[in-house]
């Protein structure tokens, strides 16, 4: 039975190291898809050039995430590069009763923390084909210092080693295959139908998770 028959909708957790073109795909299939809807998470970080606040983030002040922390509001939270990320559980809870099916964009700590309370969810992670593009990547940005990046590149390596935690793993070489590859996962967990994964994408991530 589908979660449109059910009246409930799926929930799809997709994590992946800073730089791996993430946000880029979840744009792209929240663009190609209707039925997902992106939970935004709340962070105590700055706002980046061209965010807004309540469309990429509910930027808080610290003390106001811990007073969310406390009132139990966090299905999920965790500290990520010295900033604090959090999903509401209670905002989560009513796109799922609606029927929506809906994609959390976060971490892997906070990935465990969901499949303990959520262990019906979909859970993807995105890795680079390789850790020269993630470095390449990173620094187009333009956002971050050199200290910055060789720092954001030990715990890219760091977050890789957690591919094992996730059901699914996608290479984002080619951003159209990586794209393609995330909605079939999609679909084929609403059918309930098995998603074979290329065992190839298992021994890359096992080789640039290695530190």
């Amino acid at each position: 039975m589908s979660s449109s028959e059910t009246g409930c909708g799926s929930l799809f957790i997709i994590a992946a190291p800073s730089g791996a073109g993430k946000t880029s795909l979840v744009n792209a299939l929240l663009e190609k898809d209707s039925r997902l809807s992106l939970s935004i998470s709340h962070t105590t970080r700055s706002p980046r050039p061209g965010e807004t606040d309540g469309r990429h983030y509910h930027f808080v002040s610290e003390a106001e995430f811990e007073r969310m922390v406390a009132a139990g509001d966090f299905m999920e939270h965790a500290r990520v590069f010295d900033h604090f990320y959090g999903t509401n559980r209670h905002t989560v809870a009513k796109q799922l009763e609606q029927g929506r099916d809906v994609i959390l964009e976060i971490d892997w700590q906070g990935a465990r923390q969901v499949r303990a309370v959520f262990p019906g969810c979909c859970s993807i992670f995105i890795i680079p084909p390789s850790l020269e593009t993630l470095r390449k990547r990173l620094k187009g940005r333009g956002q971050d210092s050199e200290e910055v990046i060789q720092r954001r590149m030990r715990d890219a390596q760091a977050e890789i080693s957690h591919w094992d935690e996730f059901e699914y793993l996608v290479v984002n070489d080619d951003f159209n295959a990586a794209l393609d590859e995330l909605i079939a996962i999609i679909n084929d967990h609403r059918r309930h139908k098995p998603h074979i994964m290329n065992k190839n994408n298992q021994l890359l991530a096992q080789q640039l998770g290695r530190i």
